[in-house]
């Protein structure tokens, strides 16, 4: 349930990201709403996932789910540019992810 819990979390990473671009600055009322609240639902759900999960590795997961979820939500939806050293990069982030998971013992 914890490894439920942290990729939740990691997708309301991502969510917040994009509405913190929306946001324009916390300028725009509705996308700095969204913003604050995918944001405190993601640091929720990452608190109960490590309650369960080493510090080190919930954390590491975390982000590494919100920033390639954020690479690719960018190049998606907002048209940056893709790149074959941005998609290694983003492979690796990916492949240091599988490998904290099967090395984490839950």
């Amino acid at each position: 349930m914890s490894w439920i819990l942290l990729f939740i979390a990691g997708l309301l990473e991502v969510a917040w990201a994009a509405g913190l671009k929306s946001s324009d600055g916390f300028t725009r009322f509705w996308p700095s709403t969204f913003t604050v609240v995918t944001a405190l639902g993601s640091f929720i759900l990452l608190a109960m996932a490590m309650r369960q999960l080493p510090l080190g590795t919930a954390y590491a997961v975390w982000t590494g789910i919100g920033a390639v979820g954020a690479f690719i939500f960018g190049i998606v939806m907002l048209g940056e540019a893709l790149t074959m050293a941005r998609v290694a990069s983003a492979a690796l982030i990916v492949v240091g992810l599988i490998g904290l998971k099967l090395s984490s013992g839950h």
